[in-house]
């Protein structure tokens, strides 16, 4: 794979994007008869929903929360399209295998949405979990999909949910690819989401051609965007398609040794519930089993990695580490921190914040976005990447929170003023190892992969 942009690597190349014919919907049928809301229902907000020249048409209303017209019935496995236009500059979105049940929440609708960003970040069609999990696959994963809505426009908008395979489209090119099992099946709902001041009342969405496809369905033919796969410890047929490795299968430590060392640590770490974990102990790096590190070394790559931090944690990911060092400590490397930023002393310490979650350690700061923070103890995905060109991206669920390029003026200045100086030419080996850090604290990781990149 040629490597000129993030576009490319997480949406290939621009010219392997399809446009798909869907012939194959014919069999579909109507969720809206174009004359009334026969069959939908009205849950959570009150924002006006109405028919207007065969489309519904929703209105945003000042004090009302999130707004839902849900379909009476349940949907399992489908292909849903549908055709929206905005009247006006608003966030809404589309639910699908969503639920609203008295025990959870009051009944707060719950569940996947296909969104609609007409916002410069231009998300539309990357899924969100409303009211759970938050974002789940957004458009930074396919960056060339991302697209600027125009208002007054139609744009046609397709959910293909297959078994655990839940696939986006927009005007005909693949969004988002998601793999997860927690909804298997739910009602569909269109949404009218809440404003924040009374100017903003009276704001339009109109959508129209709902149908759908529950028996006979034919996937899309595969594409080459990234997977986002929550099934624990698995590969997508997609992923394996696109070259994705997984480097901890759940249930051994294979693939991996104790730095400076031939075998695995004896302690410090196990294997439990899927999980491979750091063991809690002095809250010293490599103080305990020490650090873990593949036996492979990478030089270009998507590194992914889910990981649980307990209160006060402090642990990193670091990449481009040969073992050279003599160092009495942690190995050394270009380090993806994982640390509890509320309660660990570290993250005041370094420079404006350069040591921080999926910051570059002493180096550079992530960005402050709260949204992409989950709270301590809950699940949170990592992704690193690695150009062949040099350049490097953070994520963290879904956002992408640093950028930087090794062996630029840049880069050589900003190690010149941190704790790496002393060692020459950090971080610029050719290749080198991937290592998960000992630093006496428990921390567990799943769903460890990675994507060569040539």
């Amino acid at each position: 794979m040629k490597c000129r942009s993030l576009a490319i690597i997480f949406a290939a190349l621009g010219s392997c994007f399809f446009v798909f014919s869907f012939s194959s919907f014919a069999q579909s049928q109507a969720l809206f008869n174009g004359k009334d809301l026969k069959g939908w229902h009205l849950l959570n907000g009150k924002a006006k929903y109405e028919v207007v020249d065969g489309t519904i048409t929703g209105t945003t209303v000042f004090g009302e929360p999130n707004s839902f017209l849900a379909t009476d019935k349940e949907y399992g496995d489908y292909i849903l399209e549908f055709e929206f236009l905005l009247e006006n500059d608003m966030n809404s979105g589309v639910q699908f295998r969503s639920e609203s049940k008295p025990g959870y929440m009051n009944g707060r609708v719950h569940g996947y949405q296909y969104e609609i960003d007409p916002s410069p970040r231009a998300w539309t069609a990357g899924i969100y979990d409303e009211a759970r999990r938050e974002w789940l696959y957004t458009m930074g994963y396919n960056p060339s999909l991302n697209q600027q809505l125009q208002l007054k426009r139609w744009y046609k908008c397709r959910i293909e949910c297959i078994g655990n395979s839940i696939r986006t489209f927009l005007n005909g090119k693949p969004a988002a690819n998601l793999v997860d099992d927690v909804t298997p099946k739910g009602f569909i709902a269109l949404q009218v989401h809440s404003v924040g001041k009374p100017e903003e009342a009276g704001k339009k969405i109109r959508w129209r051609n709902i149908r759908i496809q529950t028996s006979n369905l034919k996937p899309t033919a595969p594409d080459d965007i990234f997977v986002v796969n929550l099934l624990p410890n698995n590969l997508s047929d997609q992923e394996k398609r696109n070259g994705v490795e997984l480097l901890f299968d759940g249930r051994t430590t294979n693939g991996w040794r104790g730095a400076y060392k031939e075998n695995f640590p004896s302690k410090g770490w196990e294997v439990k519930d899927g999980e491979l974990r750091v063991l809690g102990a002095t809250g010293a790096e490599a103080a305990n089993g020490g650090d873990i590190v593949t036996k492979k070394e990478y030089s270009a790559f998507i590194f992914q990695f889910d990981f649980k931090i307990t209160d006060s944690a402090n642990s990193g990911v670091k990449y481009f580490v040969t073992e050279k060092e003599n160092n009495s400590g942690s190995a050394i490397g270009l380090e993806y921190q994982i640390l509890d930023d509320e309660k660990h002393p570290d993250a005041k310490q370094g420079s404006i914040g350069n040591r921080t979650m999926a910051s570059l350690y002493d180096l550079i700061p992530s960005l402050p976005e709260k949204r992409a923070r989950r709270k301590i103890g809950e699940w949170n995905r990592g992704i690193i990447i690695v150009y062949p060109d040099g350049r490097v991206e953070h994520f963290l669920n879904g956002w992408k929170l640093l950028e930087y390029k090794r062996g630029t003026q840049y880069y050589y200045a900003l190690v010149a003023k941190s704790k790496y100086e002393k060692w020459p030419n950090f971080g610029m080996a050719p290749s080198g190892h991937i290592l998960l850090q000992d630093h006496g604290n428990s921390v567990a990781f799943k769903n460890i992969k990675i994507q060569e990149l040539k």
